[in-house]
């Protein structure tokens, strides 16, 4: 489980074990190493020849004379400064600060290590089954056809309606009001009725 919280990143990285803390001596390869092995970065052990990156003494090359593990830095041979008294004393550096130049693959065990490193990681690069069968697949698709183009519809104009302006209801014209059949009954029925006057 990788831990979020600083304090117990700091609590894993200072209280790790032997075999954990080799991992952090990690540094990087140069280009030709890179393409020779096939890996990008290796921990830097005593009797590589690395070429320091940063700060005062940076593009000094050199070889790995001591590496401590407990203060997690690495010492150079010709990476010094000089006491008031006139001794010289080592400068220690950052592993991630130095750029592997030279392997030093003496031991046979560091040999089989890169590269099974190599091999790893050209397998991790190396496309998955899944992946290729997907590739092959979108290059087998036929290429969509496409429609000519055709010419943009233009807008109709709106039909005017047909009622002139006569037709309109106006202050002038009085309203035509629709009479119900009720109101038809009652004004037959007046028109019916004789009326009571004598003549």
């Amino acid at each position: 489980m990788q831990a979020t919280k600083p304090r117990t990143q700091r609590k894993r990285l200072f209280q790790a074990p032997a075999h954990r803390r080799h991992k952090h001596f990690s540094a990087p390869l140069s280009p030709d190493l890179k393409d020779k092995h096939g890996t990008n970065s290796i921990p830097v052990r005593v009797g590589d020849t690395v070429r320091v990156l940063r700060g005062d003494r940076k593009g000094f090359e050199g070889k790995v004379t001591q590496v401590n593990r407990k203060k997690y830095r690495i010492f150079v041979d010709g990476v010094a400064r000089e006491k008031v008294d006139g001794t010289s004393i080592p400068i220690p550096i950052h592993p991630s600060k130095v750029m592997i130049v030279t392997l030093n693959l003496d031991d046979k065990w560091r040999r089989e290590a890169v590269k099974r490193k190599g091999r790893v990681q050209a397998e991790e690069r190396r496309p998955t089954a899944e992946a290729l069968a997907e590739e092959e697949a979108a290059n087998e698709k036929p290429e969509i056809e496409r429609k000519p183009a055709t010419k943009k519809a233009v807008a109709k104009p709106r039909k005017k309606s047909r009622r002139k302006a006569s037709d309109k209801p106006s202050s002038e014209q009085p309203k035509k009001t629709r009479k119900t059949a009720k109101a038809k009954r009652r004004t037959a029925k007046k028109k019916a009725e004789p009326t009571g006057e004598a003549t």
